[in-house]
């Protein structure tokens, strides 16, 4: 289902449950940002039956790149927001202290504080089970009858989107390997001119793009939500414990699986 101006959106549904059936189609949808969408793509996501935007940016990323929403339609945006992620943000804390572009050990030590991806998931897990928690209360309150379907997005649509989507889906009894695959494949569909121009916008800060930088900005290595899908499974015993650790109800996920699954 491709939107005119988006690299990394799609629709979760037809994923391989373990007991059995698959995930529905036009409940769950996640991308990068909204703000590169042409004209047709904005008719494109009218069309859609989304009518719930979940937006986990900052501020200050949503102010250097606003969504475009289609107007022909409510549509309910949501803020949610999570600093694990915000690529500028963390380019920027990198640089404090003294580190610049003259400053090359500084630099150096910088970069050696700079978290692995999982890492980055353990610790945006720690404090963000009320923000995900809202995701699933969204997605168990769609329905049919009117355009209600939930979208996710971050900047990238990788690293917030990508653990909040790991969590709906393994909730719902996605079998694990399929929400592995499905994270991992943003890789490949930022790959290119999405990914040419965030490079260029970390390098921009004065950091030099190491290959852990730069699979740190673009990548999504499976080990990375591997490592995020263990510390949920040791510390909640699974996705829909840590859901509940945030505040969502066992009629809310039981409404959240009834609604992602056939």
């Amino acid at each position: 289902m491709p939107i005119d101006g988006l690299y990394n959106f799609r629709d979760t549904g037809g994923m391989p449950l373990a007991a059995g059936g698959t995930t529905r189609y036009g409940v769950l949808f996640r991308s990068e940002a909204l703000g590169t969408l042409t004209p047709a793509g904005i008719d494109d996501l009218a069309a859609t039956d989304i009518g719930v935007i979940v937006d986990f940016r900052t501020p200050g990323e949503r102010e250097a790149a606003p969504d475009r929403v289609p107007t022909s339609r409510p549509f309910e945006l949501v803020d949610l927001q999570l600093l694990e992620g915000a690529m500028a943000d963390m380019a920027q804390q990198l640089l404090k202290g003294g580190a610049s572009t003259s400053s090359t050990p500084e630099i150096a030590d910088a970069m050696a504080s700079l978290p692995t991806l999982g890492e980055l998931y353990v610790g945006m897990l720690q404090h963000g089970a009320p923000q995900f928690a809202e995701v699933g209360r969204r997605i168990a309150a769609s329905t049919d009858d009117s355009p209600t379907a939930v979208l996710v997005h971050c900047t990238a649509g990788k690293d917030r989107t990508g653990v909040a989507t790991a969590l709906m889906l393994d909730a719902a009894g996605v079998e694990r390997a399929a929400v592995v695959a499905d994270y991992a494949a943003s890789q490949d569909n930022l790959a290119g001119p999405w990914a040419d121009g965030m490079l260029h916008m970390v390098a921009s800060f004065g950091l030099p793009l190491t290959p852990e930088l730069r699979t740190f900005v673009t990548g999504t290595p499976p080990e990375a939500i591997e490592q995020a899908l263990a510390w949920i499974d040791g510390e909640h015993g699974g996705a829909a414990g840590y859901l509940q650790s945030g505040g969502l109800s066992d009629s809310e996920l039981a409404g959240l699986r009834a609604r992602l699954t056939d």
